[in-house]
């Protein structure tokens, strides 16, 4: 279940900027951390690109997990954006816009080490919002068959993650690692950095990739002769005069932090793609054999099982309490009358959500033929409803919301699961599954009724201007 926590949301107090390269691009940028406002979470922002676009960092946009977790929307790319999210997630901040002139985070050192010094150089500032968490009271688990990788939550009275690794390798063989707080990130995680095998490094060499790479962003552990013609390649691609083999099997110039650094390495990576959900989670994680690919798959599971319990989670309205919106004040935002005029009165409303109400009468005109002898409300007004809602929650934020219109681009996932009649009162909550950008507003819509969830929908819609 989904509860309002004592603590507040949080925020960094300024801006903070960081210089490096892009591990696969090899590309320099710059990478700013902005205060954001509370829950909008964490975004990316392009503005390298036409318009300063944005992406959510949502488990719904992950386009590839191969060598780092990326998200796409459109023409919007953020790569390897793990390590970032993890330093924010270890440092226990909610919401920051992190602007960017390039596809790629800096690799810096290849951990979250640079990250957490410039989040704490910004300072965190508490907002006037509580912190939500989903509270794990069943074991969920996501298994990979074919890599036999698998994640497991289990209840626990706070955030803790274990990682149990076999990379089947004499160099590395087996290593686990464990925080039993996400306080203790900071010391124990975020300075240990990502690392590769030798083979792996040739065939990322021989894509083109890992074009910032050196022997000070990464640990290479070698599992393979090392042959004249490697050990030359090697020495251009890092720009070293010579390339050699430390006796505990990890090229020359760099020194492990601790001995089961590539399990904690790990063990950051889960805590990256794991903020992908969107909602902080309470329960133990425990994850074997981690990777991109595991890590997001039991994402999305997560995701959805967050999902289905806000479906259940009835909002609690105070109705002798003074609405944000009445009637009148709903015709200011929409351009809908009665007697299609479906939203009574607000009760909330957010950057990303909205709560509101509509009493069903004997007297509504579609009762009169839907149906004489048993008036039931048409789900088709219900989902109509919805949009109108959703439609208060994007016209709000325009400052001339009366020279705009909304028009339905599409429905999905719809349910009808109980029956509306006259005499109830129907409480509905959408919220935004998505950015709202170029005029197309993704949301969820649902809605109540005696204490039962009555219909559901995913519902697309755009945004005009008319005047």
């Amino acid at each position: 279940m989904i509860i309002e926590t004592k603590h507040n949301q949080t925020t960094i107090s300024k801006e903070v900027s960081l210089k490096g390269v892009g591990l696969h691009t090899g590309k320099e940028v710059d990478l700013t951390f902005s205060p954001s406002e509370a829950n909008t979470g964490y975004i990316f922002k392009r503005t390298d690109l036409d318009g300063q676009p944005t992406i959510k960092a949502d488990i719904g946009y992950v386009s590839s997990t191969d060598r780092g977790t990326c998200l796409k929307n459109d023409n919007v790319i953020i790569q390897t954006c793990e390590h970032v999210l993890a330093s924010l997630v270890g440092l226990e901040i909610d919401n920051v816009l992190i602007k960017l002139n390039a596809s790629e985070p800096p690799i810096m050192d290849g951990s979250s080490k640079y990250f957490v010094e410039a989040l704490e150089k910004a300072g965190i500032k508490k907002l006037n919002k509580k912190r939500k968490e989903y509270v794990v009271n069943k074991v969920i688990s996501f298994k990979d068959e074919k890599s036999g990788s698998d994640i497991t939550v289990i209840p626990s009275e706070n955030y803790k993650l274990t990682t149990m690794v076999d990379f089947g390798t004499k160099i590395l063989g087996t290593q686990n690692a464990s925080i039993e707080s996400i306080s203790d990130f900071k010391n124990d995680i975020s300075k240990c950095r990502t690392f590769s095998f030798l083979h792996e490094i040739e065939m990322l060499l021989n894509k083109g990739l890992i074009k910032g790479g050196d022997l000070n962003n990464a640990i290479v552990y070698v599992d393979k002769p090392l042959s004249k013609p490697t050990m030359e390649k090697l020495r251009k691609a890092f720009n070293k005069d010579k390339i050699k083999v430390k006796s505990n099997g990890i090229l020359d110039n760099l020194n492990l932090h601790y001995p089961n650094e590539a399990a904690r390495h790990k063990l950051l990576d889960v805590i990256g793609d794991l903020a992908l959900i969107g909602t902080k989670i309470r329960g133990k994680v425990i994850a074997n054999k981690p990777g991109h690919y595991v890590n997001t798959q039991f994402s999305k599971k997560m995701k959805d099982v967050i999902k289905n319990s806000k479906m259940n989670d009835i909002p609690d309205i105070n109705f002798s309490s003074k609405p944000l919106m009445d009637s009148t004040k709903i015709m200011e935002i929409l351009p809908h009358r009665p007697p299609f005029l479906f939203v009574d009165k607000i009760y909330e409303l957010s950057e990303n959500h909205v709560v509101g109400v509509k009493n069903v009468t004997i007297d509504e005109d579609f009762f009169k033929g839907h149906f004489p002898d048993f008036p039931v409300m048409p789900g088709v007004l219900i989902i109509e409803a919805m949009a109108q809602m959703g439609g208060i929650l994007v016209m709000s934020k325009l400052d001339d919301p009366q020279n705009y219109l909304t028009f339905f681009a599409k429905m999905d996932k719809v349910r009808f699961r109980n029956k509306i009649l006259p005499g109830d009162t129907i409480i509905f909550r959408c919220f935004l599954i998505g950015p709202f950008r170029r005029g197309i507003c993704h949301m969820q819509g649902l809605a109540y009724a005696n204490g039962k969830l009555c219909a559901e929908a995913e519902l697309t819609a755009q945004i005009i201007k008319v005047k």
